[in-house]
């Protein structure tokens, strides 16, 4: 059964016997590994129907921290017939431990009532475990196509079963504003909503018509952030700046360069001219924005965005003329390393480092602290690890999960470039020829769900299954044993049925079912 597992630990060693679980069984706990405990208690409990009894002291299934084991989130899972120890690093240790147990009771234990007949058996064995990185995301972009609350809970539960640890929730966009601002409340009265989307990747500007939006109050982001930290899982909010951001001008014009033009929200898709302006008062409506950010957030990274920002608007503005005179620029593009810088030095002041996509590292928007997101390939990512940034690895030719995944006639809107399971699954994280002392910059890899053409939580699953559980390797396994083989058949004889279990509408890998399909959505392949 340990050669199930995935993603793959660092050993495991099977022995004989097995650890039967029936109603005496208990779960027990030291008190910095009591969330694990509580968690394995009610999701085992649920599947298995048995009570799992914090009771007796000593336990059958006990967890320990112990920080000499390696880590950080390292464990040390040992299976006899008589007992079962977790010995973690550290609490996430513990959670991740308790997921390795999940997954060698099969299938049936990702249930979430009893449907499995037989008794409930361990393996015994002995594994040790740790993660290669420390940053091990994804992204989901709710700002496209809104996710409700129950759907983005429901997402962080499948991010935790593959023991990826940082969803980066993209809230903003010129399509729609996600996040409850108390000061500025017309952000989500007109921001959360558009009237319409584009279908497909159609260039011509039409859209169906067909009202669509939807936003998180402050009360549910924290719930969203408790539940995700109960599961070891932080949440990166991202406020885009400043491009991206018709929906804030939509809501409040005087943000924008063309104020006596009213905006609509974009029903549209691609890089828009329609930019923040660079007025003092834009600046501290967006500093108070962060403000409530992180007031909701508490993840030590916050991201401003910074990506795709066109100058056009800037190079007419007597106003942005005049701040280039201040500030010495030559260039307008010097705007927006000065708009990112402000955002920067705000979240300093307040505790947090930004993260900000690869364009921030060529408009002098980088502060010492600052993390690059190294999405247009991994060059940006290089130079910023060789000057000695922290770098998440992103790249768009590799880890775009709304990419299609085949040639296949019938891949539905078959956008950017093709991104196989086995592409992903062959992705490196620390490029070649990277200097020791640059890799070490290197904090993990994320994979990318943008949702232009993926309007449901079933088109979420179609694009990121079974590609993230290939992802979720890349960045856990050690570099040293990867084996495409090895992990093409340990998802097809037992983690696909975890995700049938889990209710994963996944790709099935021979291609997509006939409901997957979008006949007549045409997509753009690049």
């Amino acid at each position: 059964m340990f050669d199930t597992l995935l993603p793959r630990p660092v050993s495991a060693q099977p022995a004989p016997g097995s650890f039967h679980l029936d109603v005496t069984t208990s779960v027990q706990a030291d008190p910095a590994a009591e969330s694990a405990a509580r968690w394995l208690r009610h999701t085992l409990g649920a599947a298995t129907g048995l009570p799992l009894s914090p009771t007796p002291a000593d336990g059958d299934i006990r967890f320990v921290v112990d920080p000499t084991v390696p880590g950080p989130e390292g464990y040390r899972l040992e299976i006899t017939p008589d007992r079962v120890v977790v010995t973690a690093s550290d609490p996430a240790g513990a959670f991740y431990a308790a997921q390795t147990l999940r997954q060698l009771l099969g299938a049936p234990a990702f249930r979430a009532s009893v449907v499995h007949r037989g008794p409930w058996v361990l393996p015994c064995g002995r594994v040790q475990d740790r993660p290669r990185f420390g940053w091990r995301g994804c992204l989901l972009d709710v700002a496209r196509h809104f996710m409700p609350k129950d759907g983005v809970l429901r997402f962080v539960d499948l991010l935790a079963a593959h023991k990826l640890n940082v969803l980066h929730l993209h809230l903003t966009d010129d399509q729609g504003w996600r996040m409850q601002i108390h000061r500025y409340p017309r952000l989500t009265e007109i921001g959360s909503w558009r009237a319409g989307s584009r279908v497909g990747a159609h260039r011509e500007l039409v859209h169906d018509g067909r009202p669509h939006g939807g936003y998180y109050t402050q009360d549910d982001l924290r719930e969203i952030v408790a539940y995700a930290a109960e599961r070891q899982v932080t949440v990166v909010p991202e406020i885009d700046v400043p491009g991206h951001c018709q929906a804030a001008i939509a809501a409040y014009p005087e943000l924008g360069n063309t104020p006596d033009e009213r905006l609509e929200v974009w029903p549209f898709w691609g890089v828009n001219e329609n930019v923040l302006n660079v007025a003092d008062a834009t600046v501290t409506f967006f500093c108070d924005v962060f403000d409530e950010v992180v007031d909701v957030f508490p993840s030590p990274v916050v991201c401003v965005g910074g990506d795709e920002v066109p100058t056009t608007q800037w190079e007419r503005s007597p106003l942005a003329r005049q701040r280039m005179a201040e500030l010495g620029l030559s260039d307008p593009a010097g705007l927006h390393g000065w708009f990112v810088g402000r955002m920067a030095a705000h979240l300093a002041d307040r505790g947090r480092r930004v993260l900000g996509w690869d364009e921030i590292g060529e408009v002098g928007a980088l502060p010492p602290d600052a993390v690059v997101a190294s999405w247009r390939g991994e060059e940006a990512g290089v130079t910023a690890a060789l000057a000695g940034h922290d770098v998440v690895m992103c790249p768009e030719q590799r880890l775009y999960l709304d990419h299609r995944q085949s040639d296949h006639p019938d891949e539905p809107v078959p956008v950017g470039y093709l991104t196989t399971l086995q592409d992903v699954y062959r992705y490196e994280p620390v490029p070649a020829g990277l200097p020791a002392e640059a890799a070490r910059h290197v904090l993990g890899a994320q994979a990318q769900i943008w949702t232009e053409h993926l309007d449901s939580p079933r088109r979420v699953d179609y694009a990121a299954f079974p590609r993230l559980a290939a992802f979720a390797e890349v960045v856990w396994s050690p570099a040293e044993g990867k084996d495409l083989t090895g992990f093409e058949q340990r998802l097809a004889r037992h983690h696909l049925s975890r995700l049938d279990a889990l209710g994963v509408e996944y790709r099935p890998l021979d291609g997509p079912r006939p409901w997957q399909t979008r006949p007549g959505v045409p997509g753009r392949p690049r």
